[in-house]
């Protein structure tokens, strides 16, 4: 069960789940690709060398082989990171949650928020990511980079934002 469901509050419910955006795996990606290419690199010299007798090069094989599973195993890594966000806007609260090992949680209430901005570059516009930085009372502004979809991100958190705030206050007519 993630981090978000097993500490809601009673009553409160996820109205929207959010995500840190693939760009994240950008780097783990290419340095992957990298360590493949020179996996590939060896096993074909492992063929292709001829040894003392001509045969197989099996350290060339083994080095390949270490080279394609530290390639796999960085990406790997990276996207298991990534699955490890957590992001939830719920009725009364915005939680974020970082890491493995190392757990690191956010969560603001929502009547403390004062406001939600976004920066987003031509690029994190153009792939859909940029970074949410909400402004609490009282305390520092918590920013989250590389979130996807910020502008529905902040949509959530401000439609949360008047619906709990409508039910706080009747009209007198």
């Amino acid at each position: 069960m993630s981090y978000v469901d097993t500490n809601l509050l009673p009553g409160e419910t996820v109205v929207y789940r959010g995500r840190i955006h693939w760009i994240v795996m950008a780097p783990a990606i290419i340095a992957g690709s990298i360590l493949d290419l020179i996996a590939c690199v060896f096993l074909v010299g492992a063929f292709v060398w001829q040894g003392p007798k001509g045969a197989f090069s099996i350290p060339l094989a083994i080095l390949a082989a270490l080279f394609a599973v530290a390639g796999s195993a960085w990406v790997t890594l990276w996207a298991v990171q990534r699955k490890a966000t957590e992001i939830a806007v719920t009725s009364r609260r915005v939680l974020v949650k970082t890491g493995i090992l190392t757990r690191h949680t956010t969560e603001i209430l929502l009547s403390k928020v004062e406001s939600v901005s976004i920066e987003e570059s031509p690029f994190g516009q153009t792939l859909g990511f940029g970074k949410v930085t909400i402004h609490g009372t009282g305390g520092t502004p918590e920013i989250f980079d590389r979130i996807a979809d910020p502008n529905e991100f902040r949509r959530q958190i401000q439609s949360q934002i008047d619906a709990s705030s409508s039910m706080g206050f009747e009209r007198i007519a």
